[in-house]
């Protein structure tokens, strides 16, 4: 499928998303379905634990180890090397980066837009886990690609291994996308069906921390920023707009109380935090809101981490997809569906 070699890839970021792929590459056997798609990761960069680069293929199974064992690649592990992510992504050679850094709502999704950027400049693909790049700069981004003869994916962006962007780039071509709404923030998700059964905000908190899907500061999900950035990530790609997240019209839960909860549900309601992007003349604006939702709406079955989008098209009509219990698999799902689109490109 690769033109007779694996793609190479150089994995931006060695985090959860990435080990748990790095798992499935050194488990590859468990998974007959990935048996034609050949892969060799070529470099691992992170941000304080160091950056391993090998021509012939990193040791993945080895690099786990360290990480996990150390917390490091050290000073003489194999292959070893004193360079930064960008300047990674400037020199080495690889097919494919995979961008799997954090997301940096206060700098407006840098570093990894340059990361994107250094790879796309070079005519190599590049793949995003970071919603980030899509959000603030996905149309600089895409006509990068376009000039150098390359390929930005993004399936794992939002929604994580759901097949998002790959429904509307296969199977919804000839349509115009007027509306979306969602359920895309795990977080207030968790947070508010909690409180539905008693739990104080603090604690409900407190459960989405355990889980691992909240951050020790979970303001980002509380003030509605990460879906912001999900529903403009979307907006962008899917309805061909300009939306930053900054633009985007965003609604707190800290205020929430037990009354308006059992309020919500006395009529029959649960209340949902919605992300809607809507046509509007020749602009697109969208909205995270605090919203009850009827019973018999498809969002107000959404429990816990999982989520959902309903699509509103000219042609196709509507179309909602719901994904339930999602993990870091799934994640690392999206980037091997990505490399399947990729493959035989190189």
């Amino acid at each position: 499928m690769n033109a007779g070699r694996p793609l190479r890839l150089l994995l931006a970021g060695f985090g959860n998303v990435g080990q748990t792929l790095a798992e499935i590459l050194v488990t590859r056997n468990a998974y007959p379905a990935l048996a034609d798609l050949e892969l060799e990761v070529v470099a691992i960069t992170t941000g304080s634990r160091g950056t391993v680069a090998d021509e012939r293929g990193i040791d993945l199974a080895a690099a786990l180890e360290a990480i996990r064992s150390g917390g490091r690649f050290s000073e003489d592990h194999p292959g070893r090397v004193e360079v930064d992510t960008l300047q990674a992504a400037s020199m080495l050679d690889y097919d494919v980066l995979v961008e799997l850094t954090p997301l940096t709502i206060a700098a407006r999704g840098e570093p990894a837009i340059g990361h994107l950027a250094a790879a796309l400049g070079r005519g190599r693909h590049a793949i995003t886990c970071n919603k980030g790049p899509i959000a603030w700069a996905y149309r600089k981004l895409d006509a990068l690609a376009r000039r150098n003869g390359c390929t930005l994916l993004h399936e794992g962006t939002v929604m994580d291994g759901a097949p998002v962007f790959n429904l509307a780039r296969h199977c919804l071509r000839g349509n115009r996308v007027v509306r979306l709404e969602g359920i895309l923030n795990s977080t207030t998700n968790v947070v508010l069906g909690e409180m539905e059964r008693g739990a104080a905000l603090s604690d409900a908190v407190a459960q989405a921390q355990r889980l691992g899907i909240a951050e020790a500061d979970p303001a980002n999900d509380l003030d509605g920023w990460d879906a912001a950035v999900k529903i403009a990530a979307l907006a962008n790609v899917l309805m061909g707009a300009q939306l930053l997240p900054d633009a985007v019209q965003r609604t707190s839960i800290r205020d929430v109380t037990p009354d308006r909860l059992e309020a919500a549900l006395a009529h029959g309601h649960r209340l949902k935090v919605v992300c809607e992007a809507t046509r509007e003349a020749d602009a697109v604006r969208g909205s995270v809101t605090l919203r009850e939702v009827p019973a018999g709406d498809v969002m107000a079955t959404v429990e816990g981490t999982g989520s959902a989008l309903r699509i509103v098209t000219d042609l196709m009509g509507t179309i909602v997809l719901v994904e339930e219990e999602p993990d870091v698999r799934t994640t690392a799902y999206a980037v091997i569906s990505d490399l399947f689109e990729l493959a035989g490109k190189v």
